[in-house]
């Protein structure tokens, strides 16, 4: 079915204005991390490959309950869709409790990462400096969590100008701060990788707070009844779960994979691992803000469902293909074109070498050749994630995934084959990834998901 390549400029208008401030909030996420990798480049490539190993391995630990709770995102828009304002907050608090439950659970799953960076074989001295960044970024992971329920809230209501200004303003804060603390200037002790840690967890906390003087604003109090929404509610929860956990498992697990791949990479020797950080630094630019198209193409799809308008819901998805295609394919050429010069950013004084420079160069081409599949499947995905297809999509995913893992480990540990034929394997993951969500999406299948409860505006609870 191909009913669905068809557009109209309102709701373009409508999708580039809740994609807009979360593309910007995303790329200040991106951003953040970007500049914090530069800095350790400034001290060395040992420091560069720890941040990536380190904060790879912490994202994957809080992955689990990052996707469950950003399926909020969904619940929200349907119930706004479906004219159930009071349920919208009723999200919110629902989630906060799932992330009191977790945080425990989150600890100990670090507890038994932190332990096991000892068996991976790294550097002795990149792996006291992974070790170190992880557990700060884990320690304080509840803060990612609470910030995620109310970002999620704010996106699925539409209103995603109040995400951008709080990241915004997160990530002004945060880029001083962590040279401040990396470094030693300005006062502030020199921690340097610490430094990093402790500046994201800082910029964290602020956007807590923030996020929390939004919610409960006198305007928002009075539309979505902020007030009384701070109770258990047995029927939403139980669904909020329900729905959210297979997203939270699938990012969990394709993380986890994601991880697996950096840490067999890095198995090739500081010069590899300083290349994946080099040519995945980049890579955020393109599809960390392309995740803010995925959370407003999500946000609209479910408006859609909630309030049983098809025909809209298929324009959504053509204006979100149309977006990302034309984002992705510009800097597809531009990350050719301009190789050299961006991998150059990265090789300073401290990290100059021709191996490190010969092989990132080489992989951004495999890189530019990914990333408008990247924008197909961020699409796509935000499609099925916003219809409830989201079952299929934790087994496809994590299917191909944990296929690449494999496939990874017969190419580096068995075969011993070099870093360009591991690189050639991950982006053919990428590209089956995308070739699988546009046959998903263009099948009758996903629709048959549309939740009827909502459609047909009953209440889930009393």
């Amino acid at each position: 079915m191909l009913s669905f390549i068809r557009t109209d400029k309102q709701t373009l208008k409508l999708l580039i204005a809740i994609a807009l401030p979360m593309i910007i909030s995303q790329g200040t996420f991106a951003a953040m991390i970007f500049t914090d990798r530069f800095f350790m480049s400034l001290i060395g490539p040992t420091h560069v490959a720890a941040s990536l190993g380190g904060g790879v391995a912490a994202f994957m630990c809080m992955s689990l309950w990052i996707g469950l709770l950003s399926y909020g995102n969904a619940l929200v828009a349907q119930f706004l869709g479906a004219g159930q304002k009071a349920l919208c907050s009723k999200v919110v608090t629902q989630g906060l409790l799932i992330t009191a439950l977790c945080t425990p659970l989150l600890w100990l799953m670090g507890y038994g990462v932190y332990v096991g960076f000892d068996a991976l074989g790294h550097d002795p001295v990149q792996l006291v400096l992974e070790k170190q960044y992880f557990k700060i970024l884990l320690a304080c992971g509840f803060l990612a969590l609470i910030k995620t329920c109310f970002s999620s809230f704010f996106a699925g209501i539409g209103n995603t100008r109040v995400v951008m200004v709080v990241d915004v303003l997160g990530v002004f804060l945060n880029i001083p701060l962590s040279y401040g603390l990396i470094f030693g200037v300005w006062g502030l002790p020199e921690l340097g990788i610490a430094g990093a840690a402790w500046g994201t967890v800082l910029s964290n906390l602020i956007a807590m707070v923030l996020f929390f003087a939004f919610y409960r604003a006198a305007k928002n109090n009075r539309e979505y009844s902020v007030a009384g929404s701070f109770v258990f509610d047995k029927t939403l929860f139980k669904r909020y779960w329900r729905l959210g956990f297979p997203s939270g498992l699938e990012l969990f697990l394709n993380v986890a994979a994601f991880n697996a791949f950096i840490l067999l990479f890095q198995s090739y020797g500081v010069a590899a691992g300083a290349s994946a950080a080099i040519v995945l630094n980049w890579d955020l630019l393109s599809f960390v803000p392309m995740v803010g198209l995925n959370i407003a193409v999500i946000s609209l799809v479910g408006r859609c469902i909630g309030a049983q308008d098809h025909q809209r819901l298929n324009s959504v998805i053509s204006s979100g293909f149309l977006l990302g295609l034309t984002y992705s394919g510009t800097l597809a050429l531009l990350f050719i074109v301009f190789r050299e010069q961006l991998v150059g950013v990265f090789i300073t004084s401290a990290t100059d070498g021709e191996a490190i420079n010969q092989l990132a160069s080489w992989m951004m081409i495999g890189m530019a050749s990914y990333v408008m599949a990247d924008a197909v499947i961020l699409v796509s995905g935000g499609v099925l994630r916003g219809a409830g297809d989201t079952r299929w999509l934790m087994v496809t995913s994590v299917l191909l995934h944990w296929l690449m893992v494999v496939a990874q480990y017969v190419v580096i540990i068995v075969l011993e084959l070099g870093p360009k034929t591991a690189w050639m394997v991950f982006v053919g993951l990428i590209l089956a990834l995308a070739l699988s969500f546009t046959l998903r999406l263009t099948s009758p299948a996903w629709r048959r998901h549309f939740p009827q409860e909502w459609a047909t505006n009953e209440p889930v609870s009393t």
